[in-house]
């Protein structure tokens, strides 16, 4: 069975929607990631030395990763229980209403230590609202589109990601050609956080628009008539993922190990690797990811139409060898005194990272049935986050060694480490592009246990 048809207007809806949703949220996300390298330190830990400061500002970005997974399951339960648009009407409002709250946050110098935990705070509700805002959004994609054109149009919502990117690191970079150093760190900075709103605003009114899956809206008619034939009520999503999916949550965990941390070490510690221990100047590293992160958003898409044609497995994998043999090369390649030599170095970096990222949600979606997909999508994506990308900066800063005698080597053999592994994960899995989204209806069997046809 095929999703219902629908209008291609309909459709555009959809995917505009997703799209702009997800840069909302990345553009958020990014936003305080290249904060955490370029002014937090000296804001909210200014008793500490550069690399002390510059290590907590990065644990406070860490630790809005431990929120994920709990806003993956609060957000995937209800999201296969209730419907994907709502929730992901929810995310919005509560990621885009923490980062304005963050551009009006008083610093160490106001209020002391409260300020830094006030930080803290508004960076859990950031990572719980991310937790449940990507796998809806790709959910949507996928579950009205059509099987083989699923890898490209799911593509679409990852590219926000470096939109989001781009749209922050360029926020940034205007400020620096207008501002100067001093002039930001003291309010400029508060300006690309309080732009937010506008976002908000924007996406809040596409996001409403969207109408829901009609594969979802199909398997709830499904179960709810077992339910009724039965007498049984349908489990809790958690349930049917722990009993069926366990495998399937392990492998998606395995593949986004390369993929998390590669991202946030080009988007976010090569920033600071550039600006301390090279020597860079602001401008210099924000313009280098905003050259880089446009040649990234262009590709995604590529690579998710290529996995259409050639399979999920074949382009994750060539983007997971590609990025464990590249970390070898990138740390070499940034430098200071060369800008287009760094802007090469990034993006080449981040193809790789796109050969892994485009096909990642038609990839995930396929993994699991419908009436448990947001719960498994969730689980698996962001529990990958919690052990790949939270802890990224800080374990790259720690083989670093310092900023005055770094050590990149070590930082290449932690990034090939994480490729191997995603190269198992992804090897060990059957080809899953041509799976019909549509087929796997929850069901409640007569004997009273809760389980879906896979």
């Amino acid at each position: 069975m095929s999703a219902p048809a629908q209008s291609k207007a309909g459709f555009g809806k959809v995917v505009g929607g997703s799209v702009i949703g997800t840069t909302v949220e990345w553009y958020d996300f990014f936003l305080y990631g290249s904060a955490a390298a370029l002014v937090f330190p000296a804001l909210f830990f200014p008793e500490q030395s550069q690399f002390a400061g510059t290590l907590l500002s990065f644990g406070t970005y860490a630790v809005g990763f431990a929120a994920r997974p709990i806003g993956a399951l609060v957000f995937g339960h209800f999201g296969d229980r209730i419907g994907r648009k709502k929730l992901l009407v929810i995310s919005l409002l509560m990621m885009g209403g923490a980062t304005f709250a963050i551009g009006l946050l008083p610093t160490f110098a106001t209020i002391g230590i409260l300020a830094p935990l006030l930080l803290i705070v508004l960076r859990l509700i950031q990572g719980f609202a991310l937790g449940g805002e990507w796998g809806g959004a790709v959910l949507l994609v996928s579950e009205h589109g059509r099987p083989e054109t699923r890898g490209f149009w799911t593509s679409l919502p990852q590219a926000g990601a470096p939109a989001g990117n781009l749209l922050a690191t360029g926020v940034l970079a205007l400020l620096a050609v207008f501002q100067s150093d001093e002039t930001f760190q003291d309010w400029g900075w508060r300006i690309p956080f309080l732009l937010s709103a506008v976002l908000i605003v924007v996406g809040l009114f596409i996001r409403l628009a969207v109408d829901e899956s009609p594969v979802f809206l199909e398997a709830q008619r499904v179960a709810a008539q077992k339910a009724a034939e039965t007498g049984v009520a349908e489990k809790a999503p958690i349930t049917t993922i722990l009993a069926h999916y366990k495998r399937e949550v392990l492998v998606a965990m395995g593949a986004r190990i390369a993929e998390n941390v590669s991202f946030y070490l080009l988007t976010a510690f090569s920033l600071s690797y550039l600006i301390n221990a090279e020597g860079a100047d602001r401008s210099f590293t924000l313009n280098a990811l905003v050259i880089a992160s446009a040649v990234h958003l262009v590709t995604i898409p590529l690579w998710g139409a290529l996995s259409d044609r050639v399979g999920r497995r074949p382009v994750y994998l060539f983007g997971a060898v590609g990025i464990g043999v590249w970390a070898f090369v990138l740390f070499g390649m940034l430098d200071a005194d060369n800008f287009w030599l760094s802007v090469f170095a990034i993006t080449v970096g981040l193809l790789f990272h796109g050969a892994m990222y485009g096909p990642q949600a038609a990839f995930f979606t396929e993994l699991f049935g419908t009436k448990s997909r947001y719960t498994g999508v969730g689980m698996g994506s962001q529990l990958a986050s919690l052990v790949a990308g939270a802890p990224a900066p800080l374990i790259a800063l720690a083989l670093l060694g310092s900023f005055t005698d770094p050590n990149p080597g070590r930082v290449a053999i932690y990034l090939a480490v994480c490729s191997l592994i995603t190269i198992a994960a992804v090897f060990a899995y059957g080809e899953t592009s041509r799976r019909d989204l549509a087929a796997d209806h929850a069901l409640v069997p007569k004997d009273g246990t809760a389980a879906e046809r896979v």
